[in-house]
């Protein structure tokens, strides 16, 4: 049940010193008065989740920050105490419905001309750095200095991109002729660009998304099915999402975690039928065999404690948007595993990146070697470590051996192993990766992707891996398109492709006269 209106802002007050006693009263009352009002004109603060035998509804309450900020003195307090305060409170301007800068039904804008200034920013970053596409143009870098010569003879020197196709809104070309002499071949993405253009105001619309109130814990008798995304959203109860658009950017943050769970969990749409190898079945079921326990009987008395398995770990390497996704959006993969814990361990030069006034990089000290940024009891079955390093480098020292095929895998996120720009630093990396004889899920942004960073694999470590999971479509991927800066024309899905591999195990055998046959 919710707190009263009164109770909610009482631990704010008790921080006061008794020289704000008047000002405190006369904030209390305004506060509550608010508040009231507040929960009954706005639906949208109030969520429901579903928690053990009964329902918890979470509601807006005035900060601590948001009331003492104003008092004639402020009581010091130390940074995590602050954090824990306002984290315990939302600010009460949260509840008050706002009217959306953007209406559902005027959400096309060209980039250029566009109501929101970080996508009139990112128009002028278009502009400076995308090329045209026009087959006249030869290919090469960009230079202020070239002078333009015949355009027939495909010699005219590279050009930024400065016309916006009015049906996408979108700098795609250096001039109308050469958007004009494309056109049909402009057709093939134009739609898709579209929806980009869309979807990128949507989430500047000021709009509330309910799509990302999450579902709470499963219960134990509800079964998850995961065939798409549709069955899968139905069966774990979450808020009907009707939208296209509202499903787009949902799935946008689910994709992460939900392409982990939905080839680690028993019930995954990848068998032996589709798509999973022999050498897959294998892997996964020592997995699934950790992340599935039967019921002990055990409960919280003393008579009811029984021994757990330890904590399943996932390396999450290269990582770099997947690291600051919401913690909320991360626990739904506790929730497909209620009976086992987690541990996730973001590694990469990338995993803190422009998060430093979120978390502040510790000291390496010796009771922390690499710095992790440790995050405890993101939920009761999960964990959190960030480590900004390259993961050759940590595992080198030993640091998380001994690998245990039972509680270990690895994912990589759109790696881009046989990217040109990015290949050299995971030559290191995957032999390292190979030895632990972990599972390695790679996902990639679209099919060629997939496909260069396979080929680069088996051309690195031929005959020294196992595939798992043949190279597919992502059952799980993102169905939000997104939009290449660098090139309008390249658009892809988050985790549009996956697959799966492993280091080669040689099974060995002791004959009688003691000779070892492999």
């Amino acid at each position: 049940m919710a707190l009263p209106a009164d109770r909610a802002v009482r631990p704010a007050l008790s921080k006061l010193c008794s020289q704000c006693s008047t000002f405190t009263a006369r904030q209390s009352r305004q506060s509550t008065a608010f508040l009231q009002s507040a929960q009954q004109r706005s639906v949208s603060s109030i969520r429901g989740a579903q928690a053990g035998n009964g329902i918890t509804r979470t509601i807006s309450r005035p900060s601590q920050t948001s009331i003492t900020s104003k008092l004639p003195c402020v009581v010091s307090q130390s940074k995590s105490r602050a954090s824990s305060s306002t984290s315990f409170a939302a600010n009460v301007d949260d509840a008050v419905p706002t009217k959306p800068v953007l209406e559902q039904d005027n959400l096309f804008h060209s980039f250029t001309n566009s109501p929101i200034p970080k996508i009139r920013q990112r128009a002028a970053f278009i502009r400076q750095h995308a090329s045209c596409p026009h087959h006249s143009h030869r290919p090469g870098q960009f230079s202020e200095t070239s002078h333009q010569v015949d355009a027939e003879s495909g010699t005219q020197p590279p050009k930024h991109v400065d016309f916006e196709c009015p049906d996408c809104g979108i700098p795609v070309y250096c001039s109308e002729g050469h958007w004009m002499e494309d056109y049909d071949k402009h057709l093939e993405i134009c739609d898709t660009l579209r929806q980009i253009n869309e979807d990128d105001h949507d989430l500047h619309s000021g709009r509330h998304f309910y799509e990302f109130n999450y579902a709470g814990p499963q219960m134990d008798d509800a079964m998850v099915n995961m065939t798409n995304w549709d069955t899968f959203m139905y069966t774990r109860q979450f808020e009907a999402v009707n939208d296209d658009r509202c499903m787009r950017q949902a799935t946008r943050l689910l994709t992460y975690p939900l392409t982990i769970g939905s080839i680690l969990h028993e019930l995954s749409p990848y068998h032996i039928r589709n798509r999973l190898t022999v050498e897959g079945l294998k892997s996964l079921t020592a997995l699934r065999y950790t992340l599935h326990p039967p019921k002990a009987g055990g409960n919280e008395s003393i008579k009811g404690l029984r021994p757990e398995a330890p904590p399943v770990r996932l390396f999450i390497l290269g990582a770099r948007a997947e690291s600051s996704l919401p913690r909320d959006a991360w626990i739904q993969l506790a929730h497909l595993f209620p009976r086992s814990s987690f541990h996730l361990i973001f590694i990469g030069p990338e995993s803190m990146a422009n998060r430093d006034d979120e978390f502040p990089l510790p000291p390496r000290t010796p009771s922390n070697p690499w710095g992790a940024v440790v995050e405890d009891r993101v939920w009761p079955t999960m964990k959190i470590s960030t480590i900004v390093d390259y993961y050759h480098t940590i595992h080198k020292t030993g640091y998380f051996a001994p690998h245990d095929p039972y509680f270990d895998c690895f994912v990589l996120f759109h790696p881009g192993l046989g990217h040109p720009a990015s290949s050299h630093e995971w030559e290191e990396t995957l032999p390292m990766l190979l030895e632990t004889k972990a599972p390695i899920i790679a996902t990639g942004y679209t099919q060629a992707d997939m496909e260069r960073d396979v080929e680069w694999v088996s051309k690195k470590a031929k005959g020294e891996f196992d595939i798992l999971m043949t190279p597919g479509e992502n059952t799980f991927r993102s169905l939000r398109w997104d939009l290449n800066d660098l090139d309008p024309q390249d658009i892809s899905a988050g985790n549009w492709g996956v697959w799966a591999f492993r280091g080669k195990r040689y099974e060995a055998t002791v004959k009688d006269n003691g000779v070892i046959a492999v």
